[in-house]
C-alpha cells in the first residue's frame, strides 16, 4: 500500500465525513484541507488533526505532497477546483453533479481524457447492499433482458432549500441536476443503457419563487425499451424522510426486480426533536421533526459519534482504490457526464414541452436551455 497525500477542497457537511473517514485509513499520510470559511476550515483540521489548512484551494492543490484530491464545495463551484487538480495530474474525487454546466463538464472530460487522469464523482448509492445484489441479479440474467423500468424519489423541501441559499444563480439548480442525479445514476448502471430521446414536465407551485421547480417527471425511451423518472423535492419539512425516498421497478423478459428503498420500515415517534440534517448554523430552530424514517439520511447513519453507511463505504474504497490501484465501482467521470446531459435534457424537454432527441451536443443544450430560461 502507498502512502497518499490528500487535498479535500470544502469542509462543509459531506468534506468533513470524507476527511474523518480518510485520517483513519491507514495510507493516508498527509491531509490539506481548504474551505473559503476559515473557521470551518479550523474545526476540521482540529478535529481530524490535519497537517495544513487555507483558503486558496489552487496553493493546496498544488503543494508537492498532494498525490490526490477531493472536490466537496458546493453544486454549482466544482468546475475551477476540478480543473486545477487535472492540469496538475491528481487522482480526483468530485462530488455530484461533475457542473452544472454541460460545455464546462466536456471541457472537464475532455482535460481527463487527454491527461489520463483517473477521476470518480460521489453517486453514493451505488455503494448500499441492497442495489449491488440488484446489479448482481440483473448481470446474472436472472430476470432476462429489461423491458421497461420505473424510478419514483420523494425528497424533504429542507435539502433543495438548504442548496439555494448558498447562491442566487439557481437556473440550472432542478431537482433532477441537482438531486434526481442520484436515481438516475443508479437506475441506468442497472439497466446498462443508454436512452435515445426523453419526454418531460416540470411544475413549480411550491418553490417557484425560490428560482426552482417542485418535481420532474419524465420518459426515456431506448430502442427496445421505456425508462419513467420520476423527483419530486418539495415534500414538506416534517416529512419523516431525513432525506429522500425511493422505489424502483424493472421488468424483464424472465422476471421483475422491485427495489422498496422509503425507509419506512423503521420508524420512531418521539416527544424529541429527531434531527438536523439541513440545518446549518442560523437555521437550527427552524422546526422541529418528531417522526422520522430511520436510515434515510444518504450518506449513512451515526452511532457511537461515527458514521456508517455508503458514504464512508465509497470514500473507503476509493481511497482503497488510489492506495492499492483497486476496482471499484464508482462512477467515471465519463458516466457522470452523460448523467449531467440526460438531467439537462429533461429540464430542457420540460421547458420546451417537447420530446428532446439525446443527440444533442453539449453547445446545443446549453444553447437551448439559455435561450428558454430568458
Amino acid at each position: 500500500m502507498r502512502n497518499i497525500g490528500l487535498a479535500i477542497i470544502g469542509c462543509g457537511r459531506v468534506g468533513r465525513m470524507r476527511g474523518k473517514i480518510a485520517s483513519e485509513f491507514p495510507g493516508i499520510s498527509w491531509i490539506g484541507l481548504c474551505d473559503i470559511n476559515e473557521e470551518v476550515g479550523k474545526e476540521l483540521k482540529k478535529d481530524i488533526n490535519a497537517d495544513y489548512l487555507t483558503t486558496n484551494y489552487e496553493e493546496l492543490i498544488n503543494r508537492e505532497e498532494v498525490d490526490c484530491v477531493i472536490v466537496a464545495t458546493s453544486t454549482w463551484s466544482h468546475f475551477e477546483p476540478a480543473l486545477i487538480a487535472i492540469e496538475n495530474n491528481k487522482k480526483i474525487f468530485i462530488e455530484k453533479p461533475l457542473t452544472l454546466d454541460a460545455k464546462q463538464s466536456r471541457f472537464l472530460i475532455d482535460k481527463i481524457i487527454e491527461k489520463n487522469i483517473d477521476v470518480c464523482v460521489g453517486y453514493t448509492q451505488r455503494f448500499r447492499r441492497r442495489f449491488i445484489s440488484a446489479k448482481e441479479k440483473i448481470e446474472s440474467n436472472q430476470i432476462g433482458d429489461i423491458t421497461c423500468a420505473v424510478t419514483r424519489t420523494f425528497m424533504n423541501k429542507m435539502g433543495p432549500m438548504n442548496e439555494l441559499r448558498l447562491t442566487q444563480d439557481r437556473k440550472y439548480l432542478t431537482p433532477m441536476v441537482v438531486s434526481g442525479t442520484h436515481s438516475l445514476d443508479m437506475s441506468l448502471w442497472l439497466i446498462d443503457d443508454q436512452p435515445q430521446s426523453v419526454f418531460a414536465r416540470s411544475s413549480d407551485k411550491i418553490l417557484g419563487e425560490m428560482g426552482t421547480k417542485d418535481a420532474t417527471f419524465g420518459l426515456f425511451t431506448f430502442n427496445d425499451k421505456i425508462f419513467s423518472m420520476n423527483i419530486c423535492w418539495s415534500l414538506p419539512k416534517i416529512w419523516p424522510g431525513a432525506s429522500y425516498g425511493l422505489q424502483m421497478g424493472f421488468v424483464g423478459t424472465h422476471g421483475i426486480l422491485d427495489i422498496e428503498d422509503t425507509h419506512r420500515d423503521v420508524i420512531i415517534v418521539s416527544d424529541f426533536d429527531q434531527g438536523k440534517i439541513y440545518r446549518p448554523k442560523g437555521r437550527e430552530g427552524e422546526i422541529d421533526r418528531h417522526v422520522d424514517f430511520l436510515t434515510s439520511f444518504p450518506p449513512g447513519d451515526i452511532y457511537n459519534n461515527e458514521l456508517w453507511g455508503p458514504l464512508k463505504d465509497e470514500t473507503y474504497s476509493w481511497l482503497q482504490r488510489i492506495c492499492m490501484e483497486l476496482n471499484t465501482p464508482h462512477t467515471q467521470a465519463e458516466v457522470a457526464h452523460k448523467n449531467l446531459m440526460l438531467t439537462l435534457a429533461m429540464d430542457l424537454s420540460a421547458k420546451t414541452m417537447k420530446e428532446v432527441d439525446l443527440n444533442l451536443s453539449e453547445e446545443e443544450i446549453m444553447d437551448r436551455l439559455n435561450f428558454e430560461n430568458k
